[in-house]
């Protein structure tokens, strides 16, 4: 009998050591993006042990990596139904059913996670993604602030608290948390893009141009990074550098309408009025619902004494966005130059009637 039971004994434990080495396994794999042998393996515990939480919680991570969100939660569901306090079930099922876009649910297990383990970081992290991306900026920064405070201290946390900082305005402040970032992690473009942005919103555009060339400098493939050297480049009148990085962001990408509109208003600005009217035009193909396109290629072709054309783009614009007073008053002053009074004058008529000072005083010019 004592053979039998010291036998026993021996059993189960090493059906607990095999238990433990196919979970650490799965760890491994999981940490080194090997999700199809993961979910393998775990499957084949999970037949042998279909209660073990942790295999369950495990597939559903390798399930995840895959981007096979709904088997993951179903998974994670299966977890919770062995233990409905398994906080890191509910923080993983929370992060898929943000992938899935369900951020108001996400946030539900999340707030259940963190009262049932009020310590784990991931949960506070991913409460605040979902709160950022149903626009609670208050309590996102509240959110990566905590999951700051918990540590251990990464260039992720202090860029996530960064870009929610930046967003309620806190420019000097996000700087601040992307300096920090930048000190855990000099490698990222897109911390120095970021950072280069906040510079620029508080009108440091020679810090903004420096944080932008670094980020081209590790990520030189970006169009947008190259857009927002160029934004930089404008505002301080360097129109012949912003062309350059224009060129090379449609280089890149030559589908952007945005870009083509701002490459024509450096063009513009450079007295290449031809240029311009052909950026606004290929902007205009590639998105024709957008007035402000219409807009500019109007003031390039008035420019040009192309009055008629300037008219249709006009119209155009007031079609598309018909309560802009500035567009009927642009209109109508077009109108006056084509010796077409009358229209002129039913175009400041409209202009006025929607707010526009100015117009009221070419009524009195002009009409009677």
């Amino acid at each position: 009998m004592k053979n039998i039971l010291l036998i026993l004994i021996c059993f189960i434990a090493t059906a607990s050591l095999a238990q433990e080495s196919t979970l650490d396994t799965a760890k491994k794999q999981i940490e080194s993006g090997n999700f199809k042998d993961a979910r393998a393996k775990l499957s084949d515990l999970i037949t042998r042990e279909p209660s073990n939480k942790v295999a369950l919680n495990l597939r559903g991570e390798s399930r995840f990596g895959l981007e096979d969100f709904y088997g993951a939660i179903g998974d994670y569901n299966s977890a919770l139904e062995i233990d409905s306090t398994y906080a890191e079930a509910l923080n993983n099922r929370a992060e898929a059913k943000m992938a899935l876009g369900d951020d108001e649910s996400a946030i539900v297990d999340l707030n259940k996670a963190i009262r049932l383990n009020p310590k784990l970081v991931d949960a506070y992290t991913n409460r605040g993604l979902a709160k950022y991306n149903v626009e609670d900026l208050e309590g996102s920064y509240f959110d990566f602030s905590k999951a700051l405070e918990l540590g251990p201290a990464d260039a992720d946390k202090y860029f996530n608290r960064g870009v929610v900082k930046a967003d309620l305005g806190e420019f000097v402040s996000a700087i601040d948390d992307y300096n920090k970032a930048i000190e855990l992690d000099k490698n990222d473009a897109s911390l120095y893009n970021y950072r280069g942005v906040a510079y620029y919103n508080i009108s440091n555009f020679d810090e903004a141009i420096n944080n932008y060339n670094e980020a081209i400098k590790l990520d030189p493939k970006d169009p947008l990074k190259f857009e927002n050297l160029a934004l930089a480049k404008s505002a301080k009148n360097d129109f012949k550098g912003a062309l350059e990085d224009y060129n090379k962001a449609i280089t890149l990408h030559d589908e952007d309408p945005e870009t083509y509109n701002l490459r024509g208003v450096v063009r513009y600005n450079l007295d290449d009025l031809d240029g311009a009217i052909a950026d606004y035009t290929k902007a205009i193909e590639l998105d024709n619902t957008n007035p402000v396109y219409y807009d500019n290629r109007a003031i390039s072709r008035t420019e040009k004494e192309d009055y008629t054309g300037a008219v249709e783009d006009y119209t155009s614009s007031i079609e598309l966005y018909p309560g802009d007073p500035e567009t009927f008053y642009q209109r109508g002053l077009i109108k006056v130059s084509m010796n077409n009074k009358y229209d002129a004058c039913l175009d400041f008529k409209q202009a006025e009637d929607l707010g526009s000072s100015e117009a009221k005083a070419m009524i009195k010019k002009h009409c009677k």
